[in-house]
């Protein structure tokens, strides 16, 4: 059981939002794969299915970004999961240009707030992740501002690219070949 989640905000306004890169990529997995995110458990959207012979939770936090973690910790539990093996979390990123794709094994929350909340809940900040690039914040904008504000056609086009380029990660994440994902989709 591998537990997968894209990270975002939970009403409709903060749709195609930067902060809502995560929801995105979940989507995307969830098309490629014929996983239907509807079921309301653990304060999230879920989905479960297979991919390539592993089971996996789709998620989605209906929590704000800051209260991810809890929706998370409440999924581990239940499914009696190891985070540091059996969790990959995908989140937009300030630090990276539009659509670049990073992924990595472990690290700190870079001042994400929903990467905060989901090392204060699990414990850990060992989790595999992946990063989506939405682009750094203009200078005199504000962060929060920025992080909600709608991309434009030719962002939300790379994007979506990147989006197809996680779910491709995704069976090498769920395989335990993480170095292999990194090497082929980190660039």
């Amino acid at each position: 059981m591998y537990i997968i989640v894209g990270l975002g905000n939970p009403e409709k306004k903060y749709d195609n939002t930067r902060h809502n890169t995560g929801f995105v990529a979940i989507d995307r997995i969830a098309d490629d794969y014929g996983i239907d995110i509807a079921e309301s458990r653990f304060k999230a959207l879920v989905g479960r299915g297979v991919i390539e012979g592993e089971k996996v939770v789709l998620m989605k936090p209906m929590t704000y970004m800051n209260l991810s973690g809890e929706a998370i910790r409440a999924a581990v539990d239940y499914f009696k999961v190891d985070p540091t093996t059996q969790v990959c979390v995908i989140y937009d990123d300030t630090s990276m240009d539009v659509g670049k794709v990073r992924i990595r094994k472990k690290g700190s929350a870079g001042g994400h707030n929903g990467i905060k909340s989901i090392i204060s809940h699990l414990g850990t900040d060992v989790f595999a992740r992946v990063k989506i690039g939405i682009g750094e914040k203009p200078p005199r904008f504000d962060l929060a501002d920025y992080v909600l504000s709608r991309f434009s056609n030719d962002d939300r086009k790379l994007i979506d690219e990147a989006a197809k380029k996680a779910s491709e990660a995704i069976p090498l994440i769920i395989h335990g070949e993480l170095d292999e994902a990194m090497n082929k989709f980190n660039g």
